[in-house]
């Protein structure tokens, strides 16, 4: 009867896997067949894959999805790790109207936040009115209730205060004792929110389209020129997308178990 019950969630999981996996599965089949008209594909060949690996045009989309993904998520962290450490510390009684401000982000449409930066920034005479500048501080914007809400969840879940008392009374400040105790303890929650906001970022069109698109030309922009030319190229390109996002989190998760291990032992 046990063996019974503990089946029953593993086929739900499984089944759910094999749904959410038939479009990566079909990409990758259609991406390696030049013919797929019938039941069975058929023209089996990897030359759009290494086409795709010889275009640099390509491979620097690439590169300046990966840093346009990281600079916004380094800037978000340190900025809600800061201000979550002034309010719980300092000003509790503020910590809801923090929380209502980071979740704002979850109404504002890609369109509305693109046309309403360009409308605030685009003759602005400083460094802001620079399109990729624009295009960071819009993703810092779209990004922001995941990571604060990840980081929050973390510090709730290690009793951020009782560990800064603890701290406190072996001779660390608060600040020290912050950065030094709690952010340590919260890694796994930072990573999660990171990741999470890495396949937001990788799978926006929107605002790199309206804010940056000649500037700042990333792999979404290649993927909907590749859309017009070439549909077997195009999903080669989602592929590699979805290839590349997964690398990431492997790398990232791996990272973090190799830190968890070194703290065991």
């Amino acid at each position: 009867m046990k063996n019974r019950t503990e089946r029953g969630p593993a086929i739900v999981i499984i089944i759910i896997l094999i749904y959410l996996l038939i479009p990566l599965v079909v990409s990758i089949v259609y991406s390696m067949f030049s013919n797929w008209t019938g039941i069975v594909p058929q023209g089996f060949t990897l030359q759009t894959y290494v086409n795709l690996f010889q275009d640099k045009t390509f491979l620097a989309s690439i590169g300046r999805t990966i840093v346009i993904a990281i600079i916004p998520i380094v800037i978000t962290i340190l900025l809600v790790l800061l201000a979550l450490f002034v309010t719980v510390v300092y000003f509790p009684k503020l910590e809801k109207y923090v929380q209502i401000i980071c979740m704002i982000p979850y109404t504002i449409q890609g369109v509305i936040l693109s046309v309403s930066i360009l409308a605030l920034y685009v003759s602005n005479p400083t460094f802001l009115s620079n399109r990729v500048i624009m295009l960071i501080g819009a993703y810092c914007i779209i990004i922001l209730p995941y990571i604060y809400q990840g980081i929050r969840n973390g510090m709730r879940a290690v009793n951020m205060p009782v560990l800064l008392e603890a701290a406190e009374m072996l001779g660390a400040s608060r600040i020290y004792a912050f950065f030094r105790v709690i952010v340590p303890n919260i890694i796994s929650a930072i990573v999660v929110s990171s990741l999470l906001a890495v396949g937001i970022i990788f799978g926006d069109y929107v605002l790199v389209r309206n804010l940056a698109s000649s500037a700042w030309p990333n792999v979404q922009i290649y993927l909907y020129q590749a859309m017009k030319s070439d549909s077997m190229k195009s999903s080669a390109v989602f592929v590699v997308i979805m290839a590349v996002t997964f690398l990431i989190a492997a790398i990232v998760l791996y990272l973090q178990s190799r830190e968890r291990k070194g703290k065991k032992h």
